[in-house]
């Protein structure tokens, strides 16, 4: 079973919205009490509709698994849904800033907790809340109830007991346990400390550190900064009463680890000469004095919530050296604790750990930091309203919407666990479980990552046609960084180089070119004799051949001709004719084709489908139809899949009669006697094509009764838009194109308003295309 949840804007510090909506308290209740009760509910993952069904989910069917449990205990795992069930486990005695409110009132913390596990990590969650206060009571209801779980993840219990419960646990399961509160806050900031001292030059082994709160987070930040080698006598921690040092006697075990020698007593003490302040404390603890008395460059991560131990905007207005932290997410470095537990029990569930241990918690801080070393994908940009997030003292930390933290962080934690020996089924392939673990989440393009491999392997040269755009330069960026292809920028030099700026933008010693510049006079006068020669039959003119030529849609084709670049991408500032027209009239048709097609490649969770045509042609006929069909064989052939064709139509294989089905039968007709290698049949409705089930149960004549179709080829063009435009709309599905079929050379046209993401794939699209008729001339 699996939950059903939906993202609620939780009051808890680990899932605090970018929106600047105001939280009221009356919005909060209704969130939580409108509809359905909660955030959470069970929905089954086998089917039920049949008594048939039922009797198998339970008697007498259940039995079977039950006694194959019986024999062999590990089968649990391969039978029930332990492997990716976490209890989240409170008895109300620290919830949020509230205090000790009770296991009931600490109840909607923990539904939360349960909705991030699972639209972060894919992972199920039970809710546990417990009405005992005691040790004892609580390591005992967690050991009775264990049998149940993959993990635990323990919320909201108070210190100092929750440091014994912790352990005694660890001690007692052969599953993974972790006190979130505790090691959720270390494994961040530990992050962003490795990330720190990368950009202010400290080393860690010297900086000396003051820790602000002895509660459980603190403690378990000072015992994770040391494991990364800060030096037990340059860290001072201070709880409410001052410095834990020699002179005090009201300490207990846990605080008595972490007694200093120096000769000092308070906040403001500790605070001279200080090289990092971690604040786990209370607002304004903090003063602008005590900022001025820390070293050169220092570190601050004021997490108090929702007001830090000094005001972000004081901080900065009192240091200009500083790199400062927050638990906020509209300042920079937002310390969030949903940065770290999905994924580490993620990476703990599957390979069936037996513990999380220390290894696993720093390849979780590593891999965070590395993490926010590299390119940041637009979305988050996007989410967090910045142009260009990049490395550096506002950022040293991910930010919790980039869709690549599960496959950083998961695997940096199960491979921990595997070379510690707390791996019980280690894995095999890395980059098939980063697969897996992009399907949890809906995220896998698998067919992406294999054309981008490729990509790289032979990068080509793309002209970037509207390169005067932020979208397009950072496109540009990726493919740059990423080794996909070599980018020509198209328009005035100024202005790009003034974006470039702007932005922040890394592409040094990227070429330029402004069609309408002095500099191009020579190539401008080239393409305009081709350009005239080939259309002066056509009513162009040497002059207005002249004028096209300091226009980038006529320019661009023109250098791809003439081989000053590979590829030619644009159409996101302009109509789909504006830019099509040009490249017709220049690259023209490649030989041997009658017609130019358009095609879009539809990644879903059932995988990649390749619908065409959905851009060029109106109303093919018979002949027309069966080029489209064979123009988007080919093209499906590049990208190493082997295309199995539905002609679509109202029809199935002549049920009802019109000029549709007609028309596809003909055109299939054609195809089979001509091409008899091919797999494609037709005519045939949609739903047939797709429910391999139906179409053998009905039609176990059709060359596609043995799968499914993945390529849909459409009668006319009509009915091709409409269809991916719903896919892309109403089912989720990410639509890459269109993409051009039959031009001689790889000239690509961007939707308008395409996503930076949507013009990278693009970008690497081209140079798939290039690096074909590449091989066919050469070949």
């Amino acid at each position: 079973m699996v939950f059903s949840i939906a993202f609620a804007p939780d009051l808890s510090t680990e899932n605090q919205s970018n929106m600047k909506v105001p939280l009221s308290r009356k919005n909060a209740l209704a969130y939580h009490a409108e509809g359905r009760p909660g955030k959470i509910e069970v929905v089954p993952t086998k089917p039920h509709q049949s008594q048939y069904d039922l009797s198998l989910a339970y008697s007498p069917g259940v039995a079977e698994p039950c006694l194959e449990i019986k024999a062999n205990p590990e089968d649990v795992y391969k039978y029930t849904a332990k492997g990716n069930l976490v209890a989240v486990i409170s008895n109300g005695t620290a919830v949020l800033g509230l205090g000790d409110i009770g296991p009931e009132a600490g109840k909607p913390v923990m539904e939360g907790k349960g909705l991030l596990f699972k639209i972060y990590a894919d992972i199920d969650v039970f809710d546990i809340e417990i009405n005992d206060k005691t040790i004892e009571g609580v390591i005992s209801t967690v050991k009775a109830i264990a049998p149940t779980f993959g993990g635990i993840n323990l919320e909201d219990i108070k210190a100092p007991e929750c440091f014994e419960i912790e352990d005694r646990l660890k001690e007692a399961l052969d599953i993974p346990v972790m006190h979130d509160d505790q090691h959720g806050t270390a494994i961040i900031t530990s992050a962003g400390l490795l990330n720190a001292l990368l950009i202010n030059g400290k080393k860690i082994d010297e900086i000396k550190v003051v820790v602000n709160g002895a509660g459980a987070s603190a403690v378990s930040c000072s015992r994770l900064y040391l494991s990364l080698g800060v030096k037990p006598e340059n860290l001072v921690m201070v709880d409410s009463k001052g410095v834990l040092n020699r002179s005090r006697t009201d300490l207990n075990p846990v605080k008595q680890k972490f007694v200093t020698d120096r000769n000092i007593n308070t906040l403001s003490e500790a605070m001279v000469g200080a090289d990092m302040f971690l604040g786990l404390s209370v607002a304004g603890a903090v003063k602008p004095e005590m900022l001025l008395s820390m070293n050169d460059h220092p570190i601050v991560f004021a997490l108090a919530n929702p007001t830090p131990e000094i005001a972000y905007d004081l901080a900065v207005a009192t240091r200009n050296d500083l790199i400062i932290g927050t638990g906020r997410s509209d300042f920079p470095n937002q310390v969030n604790n949903v940065l770290g537990f999905p994924y580490i029990f993620r990476g703990a569930l599957d390979v069936r750990a037996t513990a999380i241990n220390e290894e696993m918690k720093l390849a979780a801080a590593h891999a965070l930091a590395d993490l926010a070393k590299q390119p940041v994908p637009e979305e988050v940009n996007i989410a967090y309203q910045v142009t260009n997030l990049k490395f550096g003292t506002d950022y040293i930390i991910p930010k919790p919407s980039d869709p690549r933290l599960i496959t950083h962080i998961a695997p940096a934690v199960a491979k921990a666990a595997m070379e510690t020996g707390v791996a019980r089924k280690p894995i095999e392939n890395w980059d098939t479980y980063r697969d897996e673990l992009n399907k949890r989440l809906g995220l896998s393009n698998p067919l992406i990552r294999q054309i981008k491999a490729r990509a790289m392997k032979n990068p080509k040269r793309v002209v970037f046609a509207e390169a005067e755009n932020y979208k397009i330069l950072k496109a540009a960026e990726i493919v740059v960084d990423d080794g996909i292809a070599i980018p020509i920028l198209l328009g005035n030099k100024e202005i790009i180089l003034d974006l470039i700026k702007t932005h922040d933008l890394e592409l040094e010693g990227v070429e330029i070119i402004d069609p309408k510049s002095p500099e191009e006079k020579e190539r401008r006068e080239l393409f305009a004799s081709q350009f005239y020669e080939k259309r002066k039959r056509r009513g162009v003119n040497y002059a207005a051949a002249q004028d096209m030529m300091t226009h980038r849609n006529y320019f661009g084709p023109s250098m791809v001709e003439n081989g000053f670049a590979d590829a030619m991408i644009s159409g996101l500032t302009s109509s789909y004719p504006a830019t099509i027209r040009p490249a017709l009239r220049i690259i023209g048709k490649r030989k041997g084709a009658n017609i130019v097609s358009g095609m879009y490649i539809m990644l879903t969770k059932k995988g990649p489908f390749f619908f065409a045509d959905t851009t060029v042609n109106m109303n093919p006929n018979v002949d027309q139809l069966v080029e489209i069909t064979l123009q988007t064989a080919n093209a499906v052939r590049q990208f190493n899949v082997e295309p199995r064709i539905a002609m679509l139509s109202y029809s199935n294989f002549g049920s009802v009669e019109g000029n549709i089905p007609i028309l596809v039968r003909n055109a299939v007709e054609k195809l089979h006697k001509e091409h008899p290698d091919l797999i494609v049949d037709g005519d045939m409705q949609a739903n047939f094509a797709l429910n391999n089930e139906l179409l053998r149960e009905n039609f176990p004549f059709s060359k596609l009764a043995d799968g499914p179709a993945n390529t849909l080829i459409f009668p006319y063009l009509t009915a091709g838009n409409i269809a991916y435009k719903l896919m892309q709309e109403m089912g989720g599905a990410e639509a890459i194109g269109p993409i051009l079929m039959g031009l001689n050379k790889a000239i690509h046209v961007l939707q308008m308003g395409s996503s930076v993401s949507e013009i990278v794939n693009m970008v690497t699209i081209a140079v798939i295309d290039s690096q074909g008729i590449t091989n066919k001339v050469s070949g």
